[in-house]
């Protein structure tokens, strides 16, 4: 481990996983000058091993571990806790390896280098996300798909099917505006801040998951589904479509 003063847990609690001695201190100590609980550690193994005996809100994980690669640990972690914050630090640029970070669960990437005030700047939106309780709603009824914002569950058929804290979320906002042309900025504003600054590949990736999810939960209901379509308006955003908006 860089350190061994264990995190304060009165305060947000985020695990650095960094082999990098510079990157790794550098990070622990800015943090923890910002008000978080920090922690650093250099090992794959290391983070898996902590994550499983503390609770924390976020983890920053760099790709290259000397012991166990980055995407293996991120999907690990997704496995446990698919409510994690899970940011990847990587000195990787190519679009496919940013792409296999983010399938792989983590909710955002960081390209080296960057300033301690952009990660900084995205911590504070994915958090004051999750932190957001909203009012209670009824639950959406779109075609055989059932969206419960309340209980934060999504059912086709009584089934409940398995999203990450981010799909749901899209899922959600489109679906507060069946048949209507949903804009890219509105998307990035209502899934993942109004502040939000940097690449949006995250939506791009996001909404492909949901869609090969809810492809997956159709195929596997064994029984025939009307399931919304997802539409890409290029140069805009996306329209979810269902039997009833596609034909008013």
């Amino acid at each position: 481990m860089g350190t061994s003063t264990p995190p304060d847990r009165s305060r947000l609690r985020v695990l650095v996983v960094e082999d990098d001695e510079t990157i790794g201190r550098h990070l622990e100590t800015g943090l923890r000058g910002n008000g978080y609980a920090a922690i650093w550690i250099r090992t794959g193994v290391a983070a898996l091993t902590e994550a499983g005996a503390g609770a924390y809100d976020a983890v920053l994980l760099d790709l290259g571990l000397p012991d166990i690669d980055g995407l293996d640990v991120a999907r690990d972690l997704r496995g446990r806790s698919p409510d994690l914050l899970i940011v990847i630090l990587t000195a990787r640029t190519d679009d496919i390896d940013i792409i296999a970070g983010l399938e792989a669960g983590a909710d955002d990437y960081l390209v080296k280098p960057f300033s301690l005030t952009v990660l900084l700047a995205r911590l504070r939106a994915h958090l004051r996300r999750r932190v957001v309780t909203p009012a209670e709603q009824p639950p959406v009824r779109l075609d055989d798909l059932v969206i419960d914002t309340t209980a934060r569950r999504c059912t086709l058929h009584g089934e409940e099917i398995t999203l990450r804290p981010k799909e749901f979320e899209l899922l959600a906002t489109l679906a507060r505006h069946p048949g209507a042309a949903v804009a890219r900025e509105t998307l990035m504003a209502e899934v993942w801040d109004e502040n939000w600054f940097g690449p949006t590949k995250t939506l791009d990736v996001t909404m492909a998951s949901l869609r090969r999810r809810l492809a997956q939960a159709a195929d596997a209901s064994g029984r025939p589904c009307r399931l919304p379509r997802i539409v890409t308006l290029r140069g805009h955003g996306y329209r979810l479509e269902t039997d009833a908006s596609s034909t008013a």
